[in-house]
């Protein structure tokens, strides 16, 4: 009597495949877009945020590091070759990355798959957000490159509505996440990580770090909410803010 014969269940590898030649210009733009995430969006990500920081210390204080920024050589030229043409690459090729893979969160429920899905759509989160906030910051309203005393206020009166505080906070949480597991993903797939043991560690100090990101962010927007600033003037005057950079403490030299 014949037997039944079941097919062999299909086997998924857990690792994550890396980059390799020989696939066409996929692994150029691959590489491209892999690199572009870590620098110089991943380094962006961090002046950002460290500049937001500055909210928690008044309005002047914030004002003057919006004045530091606009002031840099060739400002806006490097707005546009280090951060809007990168995030611009990054985010397309991210959809068209996503819209080529495959992804089995129901068949094959393991934390790679999850992870997959949720990095696709915390990029999705990211670009949709950057989008609005680079819009009603940069190019809409008061302009703050000519006005940084203006900045605090600017942020502040688009965080009294709840509905933006929420869209902020779910921003922030989507892009530390998408940012920390993109520097794991980095590792593992240009063999900065061989080996299971290597990426599993590697992946608390990634956690670690999307958690301190998170942290700062959301610090920087209680800073905006919160009671300590509440009636902010609408724009610092700029002797305000000069006072402020005057009093900061400066590194002591010795002779």
């Amino acid at each position: 009597m014949a037997t039944a014969q079941h097919p062999a269940a299909h086997k998924v590898s857990r690792g994550v495949q890396p980059l390799r030649a020989g696939k066409g210009t996929s692994f150029i733009w691959r590489k491209l877009h892999s690199l572009l995430g870590v620098i110089p969006i991943g380094a962006f990500l961090l002046e950002h945020l460290l500049s937001n920081l500055e909210a928690i210390h008044g309005p002047a204080a914030y004002g003057a590091q919006v004045k530091f920024l606009n002031s840099l050589p060739l400002v806006r030229v490097l707005e546009w070759t280090f951060i809007f043409i990168p995030i611009l690459y990054h985010a397309i090729y991210g959809v068209y990355i996503w819209l080529r893979g495959k992804s089995n969160v129901v068949y094959y429920p393991w934390a790679g798959n999850w992870l997959y899905v949720s990095q696709r759509w915390t990029g999705l989160i990211a670009f949709a957000y950057i989008l609005q906030h680079v819009l009603r910051q940069r190019f809409m309203g008061i302009s703050l490159p000519e006005n940084p005393g203006a900045a605090f206020a600017k942020v502040q009166q688009e965080l009294s509505n709840p509905i933006m505080v929420a869209v902020y906070v779910i921003a922030m949480i989507a892009i530390c996440w998408h940012f920390a597991y993109g520097i794991w993903l980095f590792a593992a797939k240009w063999g900065i990580t061989p080996g299971e043991t290597a990426r599993r560690r590697f992946g608390w100090v990634c956690v670690a770090f999307g958690v301190l990101l998170a942290v700062m962010g959301l610090a920087s927007i209680w800073a905006f909410i919160g009671p300590d600033y509440r009636n902010a003037p609408e724009n610092v005057a700029p002797a305000i803010m000069q006072a402020h950079v005057e009093s900061l403490p400066m590194p002591h030299v010795s002779h």
